[in-house]
């Protein structure tokens, strides 16, 4: 049976993945990269040489079974689709997509990051009919906290339109700077999130926003002192993510004014977190997927080269 191979090198994850139009997503594997500790991120230097280092790794572990062949490759070759976008470390990707197209002659097609997050919601989910109409998908991750208007697409599969963003400070950066503060692992998403499950402290929040565009820096500002004054690290914890959801709540809420009744899809690392969910699956009409495909993966873009694929 045939299947295409997705592959992408987002700034702190190698990941490859196959999909196969029978039967959905066979198999994903991914390596994250190594920041060290206390550190907040990597250079785009470091971050290509591990994905140099760590895609052969991964795409073995990939194909360690026998799983047949191959019809098609795709990559994620920038963060988005709009102009300019570019980023150094998926060039270790496309590097080796090219690669592979041109060994076994086989198709290769080129995806934005954010496209393949969008997918990896769709096609883990099953929602096979948001490839068919409208929808609002968020992407919420470090890099991006954006809410996007996706309409279908003929040629590129999705036609994404920013619709409301952050002015300041990404969802993802406010959540690993709390938690390096608090002496987590970087990334701190998965631990921030325990640590908040601890807290029943309430928090009154107003959220900073200018039209339908948030801003998230006074909430580092506000947590720095809640540490300065010895507040607990549970509580810190919960107040950056439930000041985030308010930000991102208060986004979608204005995007929801002038396009009412459409579904909402949540994409990106932060949109695995429990407290936010919570909040939104109580008030919208939402689709989220597991976190191993909210968070980087390559799964989407294997879904997105088999559409191009078959046509």
């Amino acid at each position: 049976m045939c299947k295409c191979l997705g592959i992408d090198t987002s700034n702190y994850t190698t990941s490859a993945a196959l999909y196969d139009g029978a039967g959905g997503i066979i198999k994903s594997k991914k390596m994250p990269l190594p920041v060290k500790p206390g550190e907040k991120g990597l250079r785009q230097s470091d971050a290509v040489f591990h994905h140099t280092a760590r895609l052969p790794q991964v795409i073995n572990s990939l194909f360690n079974d026998n799983i047949g062949s191959v019809e098609a490759v795709g990559v994620s070759n920038a963060p988005t689709a709009e102009q300019g976008s570019y980023m150094p470390c998926f060039l270790a990707g496309v590097s080796v997509a090219k690669s592979v197209s041109e060994i076994l002659k086989i198709p290769y097609f080129e995806f934005s990051h954010q496209a393949g997050h969008i997918a990896a919601v769709i096609a883990s989910t099953k929602r096979f009919e948001l490839l068919e109409r409208e929808f609002i998908a968020l992407h919420l991750s470090g890099g991006t906290t954006q809410a996007l208007l996706v309409k279908p697409d003929r040629d590129k599969i999705f036609n994404i339109k920013l619709a409301a963003a952050s002015l300041d400070l990404k969802a993802g950066q406010v959540i690993d700077r709390a938690g390096v503060m608090l002496g987590l692992g970087f990334p701190c998403g998965a631990e921030l999130d325990r640590l908040s499950l601890s807290s029943d402290r309430e928090f009154k929040i107003k959220p900073s926003v200018r039209g339908a565009d948030c801003s998230l820096s006074g909430i580092e500002n506000k947590f720095k002192q809640m540490f300065e004054n010895g507040e607990s690290r549970e509580d810190i914890a919960k107040f950056t993510v439930m000041s985030v959801t308010a930000a991102v709540d208060a986004m979608l809420t204005a995007v929801l004014k002038e396009k009412s009744g459409l579904p909402v899809l949540f994409s990106g690392g932060v949109s695995s977190n429990t407290l936010m969910r919570s909040r939104f699956a109580e008030k919208y009409d939402c689709i989220f997927a597991a976190p191993e495909y909210s968070a980087d993966n390559a799964a989407g873009t294997a879904f997105l080269t088999h559409l191009k694929s078959k046509g």
